[in-house]
């Protein structure tokens, strides 16, 4: 048996970002800012720190940004330079380390996350990949490891496909891809069925797939072999679910949290609690909150109990 090494990350980022119009309407939604990161770079910091050094973006138009932002600005370097401005200077600069690697390719038509993994193909080759959607803004236990780095120390156990999972309610079941499993309910567990947005009623669970997933190559022909799912799209969930007949597939409930930044309500999450975190602006920010008056505040019914 082939053993695999993790090496690779596909980001599928061709999507339009109509949630945030008109904020995207001339930037990719995934270049908006949590705070002073925008939210692809999280998703690659992420990677790295799961040992991986080989990034893909499976790119659409107008995400030429995207490129950018991971690519030697050297105007601003100089002038940086020149100014003295080491602090700030270094901070460009470890956008991109030396050993990371970035490759792009083109997705021509909005065909689904199974079509956008498929277009990476060619540059993944025979080889275990890890797929990040940057929607999802995934952050760690504190003091613990990244989410990715979690699944990467369990594929390096397992040496199959792990697709990150958290319980959802029920009425929300529609808007995940929904596994069931082997019945153990905290860790790894295998995967025995996966069903991409089941109504409420059908769902076999409620554990969802986060935008966390490590797959083997073999995911590949299982996508192409697939005809059009939910939405008319090639859904990467269905390809999953063929790759079950062949191999197994495990859901990892990983330690951390997930902002869904692809709605405007996570993005708001997102960015209040990354700040408060933040080391510069943390201290400030959590005062203002406290201090911050709007209609009938929490403070207000506090002190009114």
């Amino acid at each position: 048996m082939q053993k695999f090494t993790l090496n690779k990350a596909v980001f599928p980022v061709a999507g339009l970002g109509t949630r945030f119009l008109p904020a995207t309407k001339a930037q990719p939604k995934e270049m908006l800012p949590v705070v002073d990161k925008p939210l692809i770079q999280y998703a690659v910091e992420e990677a790295y720190a799961a040992g991986i050094r080989h990034m893909i973006f499976v790119t659409g138009r107008n995400k030429r940004a995207i490129e950018d932002h991971f690519d030697t600005a050297y105007e601003l370097e100089n002038e940086l330079e020149v100014a003295q401005k080491h602090a700030l200077l270094e901070l460009v600069r470890s956008v991109q380390p030396d050993d990371m690697n970035f490759s792009y390719v083109r997705q021509p038509r909005s065909l689904g996350l199974g079509h956008a993994v498929l277009c990476a193909e060619h540059l993944v080759g025979n080889e275990a990949f890890a797929v990040l959607l940057a929607d999802d803004l995934m952050v760690g236990p504190k003091g613990g490891k990244p989410v990715l780095a979690q699944m990467a120390e369990q594929f390096a156990e397992v040496q199959q496909s792990i697709l990150a999972v958290q319980e959802v309610p029920q009425d929300q079941t529609k808007r995940y891809g929904i596994v069931a499993t082997d019945g153990a309910s905290t860790g790894l567990m295998k995967v025995k069925k996966i069903v991409e947005k089941p109504a409420p009623e059908v769902a076999p669970s409620r554990m969802g797939v986060a935008g966390r997933y490590i797959l083997t190559p073999a995911i590949f022909a299982h996508i192409r072999a697939q005809a059009a799912g939910v939405g008319g799209e090639l859904q990467l969930t269905d390809g999953i679910s063929s790759l079950l007949g062949k191999e197994s597939v495990y859901a990892f409930q990983y330690q951390g949290k997930r902002y869904d930044c692809g709605s405007k309500e996570g993005f708001l999450e997102a960015t209040v609690e990354l700040a408060l975190e933040h080391p510069e602006v943390g201290v400030y920010f959590r005062n203002y909150l406290d201090n911050l008056q709007i209609g009938w505040s929490g403070r207000e019914r506090r002190k009114q109990a």
